[in-house]
């Protein structure tokens, strides 16, 4: 995951995260696949205090699946994952300048027939330097289980 994540426009988190992530968290950490090459992956979790959401983290396509329907698969196999048989809503932040990000998170709503509502969440002045721009909250749902 690291490394690929090292060769994208992602935000770039420890090695140690991603281990973690998915020691603590693989029920709800997705990854694809291709001749036993990773080429795609999804870090999630359930916040304790919202059963109901589960937050992606981060969501990472290998150049060469980019354009295949890779991220969205990945979304519905970790929404019917039986750690998420009680989530009514997928989180997450995304960026205003992250078109790709906007458009498959306001797919999949589309696709559950459900809503993507989007507000202002973490705002530019909550990071370290002038560089990141704000994160938006898409919260998508809510989501029925077929």
């Amino acid at each position: 995951m690291w490394e690929l994540v090292e060769h994208s426009t992602l935000d770039q988190n420890s090695a140690y995260k991603y281990i973690m992530m998915c020691e603590y968290f693989a029920e709800t950490c997705v990854v694809a696949k291709v001749d036993k090459e990773l080429v795609g992956f999804i870090t999630a979790f359930i916040p304790p205090e919202r059963p109901d959401v589960v937050f992606v983290w981060q969501i990472g396509v290998d150049s060469s699946q980019q354009g295949k329907g890779l991220a969205s698969k990945l979304l519905n196999e970790l929404i019917h994952r039986e750690a998420c048989e009680d989530i009514r809503f997928v989180e997450a932040t995304v960026t205003p300048t992250n078109k790709a990000s906007q458009a498959l998170f306001r797919k999949l709503a589309r696709t559950h027939n459900t809503t993507c509502d989007v507000s202002e969440f973490f705002t530019k002045d909550l990071f370290p330097n002038d560089t990141h721009e704000e994160e938006l909250n898409f919260r998508i749902g809510p989501i029925e289980r077929a």
